[in-house]
């Protein structure tokens, strides 16, 4: 018998996919389970789920009625009960039974006795970042309540491997740690879940959109061959796997979820495998090699081909089909919009509450042709991304010209100490000799190492860039200790060498460049200084001055605070600094009565409020 099992993934923002439970939608849809996937708040799936059990009631009371068009006052009437709702739902129909189902359902929501009644076999629980803890916790808390049984709720993922213990503690559920890379850790059979290739069908359940969410999704290595301190790596995937072929994973999608433009790889060391020259010729094999392009498949084609075969599992589709109405309607011309809205009218195809798969068969005849020729036949290329970086230290000449006989772009060298600089420059000079001229990378910051440092990093890349005539986009990234039990749960912990201030800092200027650093000389010394003594003014520069850099500067007030801070003698300056590094300045009076001090002080008081209402008043008072 099918079981119903339930996919869920925290509503926090996250940029891709959850790659294991798309691994795992996979394997139940071959063992004939229907599967269903939720991102988003428990009390808003619990309405849905009611909705749709009281939908099928009203349904069967009066057929007569399009229930369905009627979603948002019913789910309305669900959770707030409002008489109003009540009336004019049933209104709609003489049936005496429609008052009674949408009153028992009130009830059923209000009272909770869904909690009484579960309906999912199985619930699987990803887990991301420790600092999304508690939303990670109480996601994990609501949902385990609508599982049959609790010891069929399955948790995984990063946090779960790092702190099982803590998740046990607080969920009662002791989570699964690492891969799913032996076989028969759910159920009585040997398929290897983590070989398995992904259903990108799920992600079109939610209305979250991932900000990447239409390439190829892999590992080509497993683990990494370093014990970096700061990473988790070695206990997430603790044993190197030097080669993991992706040729049937990429076929599989291909065939059913249409090719993928680009290939994005998660390996966390691939330069450390001794079958780098294998990794290499597979992913040219699999269409990704220089000059490689790409057309975008007939994505419309690709649903309803898939939706033919389906007998469940398919309420991704009609979500999707029904966006694609919306996007062909845009794309056509006058004419033709008007027959496209005849017929979605016709059929209820004009939104997902009313769309049932079998209308959208019916009308395929006429719109098949349609997509065809609107669809995007545009020539694009191709990229390939090592996302997790490759190391300098293992880069070597051989290893760097195989690397360009794929369109790498952008090619990620870490960088994550000065200690380093010799032998990351050394490999971004040797991929600029071979042609490659789009890089990046991520900085740490807030470590073991001092402000100043992110400062030299960040200006040999813009040095590198100007000498080589090539692009190098930095991401400065704050160290965190995702395991230490004092500073999982948040984002608080400060560095030996670092402050609250300096890190408010340069969170400011990088909230200006959108969290990347870019080539461009001027620019660059103009968001973090000339030279390392104006970075550190930068750093002591109270924040609405960094924001707000240019009414500061024209207005004077940048240069008043430098003067005043400035020519503080040396015990002033040496009582003010422990205060501007505790970037505490909600009480500074009761702090000191010194006047000079205090003069400096007033100007860390400034709030962004504060500052946007004195633009805006400068602003109207130039445009009159």
């Amino acid at each position: 018998m099918a079981r119903k099992i339930l996919l869920i993934e925290p509503n926090y923002k996250n940029k891709y996919p959850p790659i294991g439970l798309m691994k795992i939608a996979t394997y139940h849809k071959m063992l004939g389970d229907e599967v269903r996937f939720f991102k988003g708040e428990f009390t808003d799936f619990i309405l849905e789920q009611i909705y749709e059990e009281l939908l099928e009631k009203l349904s069967a009371n009066d057929d007569s009625v399009e229930w369905a068009e009627h979603r948002a006052d019913i789910i309305q009437y669900i959770k707030k009960g409002l008489s109003t709702k009540y009336s004019e739902l049933t209104a709609l129909s003489r049936s005496q039974l429609v008052g009674e189902n949408l009153k028992y359902y009130r009830r059923y929501f209000n009272k909770k006795e869904y909690l009484d009644d579960p309906k999912w076999d199985r619930v699987y629980i990803t887990t991301l970042f420790t600092f999304y803890w508690e939303q990670t916790i109480d996601t994990i808390n609501s949902f385990k309540r609508i599982c049959k049984n609790i010891s069929e709720v399955k948790i995984g993922g990063v946090a779960a491997t790092l702190l099982p213990d803590e998740i046990e503690k607080e969920t009662g559920i002791r989570p699964h740690i690492g891969l799913l890379d032996k076989g028969g850790e759910y159920d009585d059979n040997d398929i290897i879940i983590d070989h398995l290739p992904l259903d990108y069908s799920i992600l079109n359940e939610i209305n979250y959109v991932y900000p990447e969410n239409d390439g190829y999704y892999a590992y080509m290595t497993r683990g990494c061959v370093n014990s970096c301190p700061f990473c988790a790596v070695p206990q997430l995937e603790p044993e190197y796997n030097c080669y993991v072929s992706i040729k049937e994973q990429i076929k599989y999608i291909s065939e059913n979820f249409g090719e993928k433009r680009n290939l994005l790889l998660l390996d966390n060391n691939v330069l450390a495998s001794e079958r780098f020259d294998d990794i290499i010729d597979e992913i040219k094999e699999c269409g990704f090699y220089k000059g490689a392009t790409y057309i975008e498949p007939n994505k419309y084609s690709l649903l309803i081909q898939d939706m033919k075969r389906l007998n469940n599992n398919y309420r991704g589709h009609v979500r999707s089909i029904v966006n694609l109405y919306k996007w062909l309607y845009k794309r056509a011309d006058a004419q033709t919009k008007s027959s496209i809205y005849s017929v979605l009218y016709k059929n209820r195809l004009l939104s997902v509450d009313t769309a049932k798969k079998e209308s959208i068969l019916a009308v395929d005849e006429f719109f098949a042709p349609l997509f065809e020729k609107y669809r995007n036949k545009s020539v694009k290329a191709r990229y390939v991304d090592f996302n997790q970086g490759l190391d300098a230290r293992l880069l070597t000449p051989e290893k760097m010209k195989r690397l360009t006989e794929i369109p790498i772009q952008p090619l990620r060298i870490a960088f994550d100490s000065w200690s380093l600089r010799e032998t990351y420059e050394k490999a971004i000079r040797l991929a600029a000799a071979n042609g490659i001229r789009d890089m990046s990378n991520y900085l740490l910051y807030n470590y073991k190492e001092k402000p100043v440092d992110l400062y030299r990093r960040l200006k040999l890349n813009i040095d590198l860039c100007e000498e080589l005539d090539v692009s190098i986009y930095s991401f400065p990234m704050k160290y965190h200790p995702i395991q230490d039990p004092e500073y999982f749960r948040n984002r608080t912990y400060i560095g030996k060498h670092w402050n609250r201030k300096f890190i408010r800092s340069i969170q400011a200027i990088l909230n200006s460049t959108k969290g990347k650093v870019g080539r461009g000389k001027t620019f660059f010394e103009k968001a973090f200084g000339h030279d390392e003594d104006e970075y550190e003014k930068l750093l002591y520069m109270p924040e609405v001055m960094i924001i707000y850099r240019f009414y500061y500067e024209e207005n004077g007030m940048t240069d008043a605070w430098w003067n005043a801070f400035s020519s503080l003698e040396p015990k002033k300056m040496e009582f003010i600094k422990p205060i501007i590094h505790g970037n505490d300045f909600s009480d500074i009076y009761s702090l000191t009565s010194d006047k000079d001090i205090l003069n400096v002080l007033e100007y860390y008081t400034i709030t962004r409020d504060e500052a946007e209402e004195a633009i805006k008043t400068k602003d109207k008072s130039v445009s009159l």
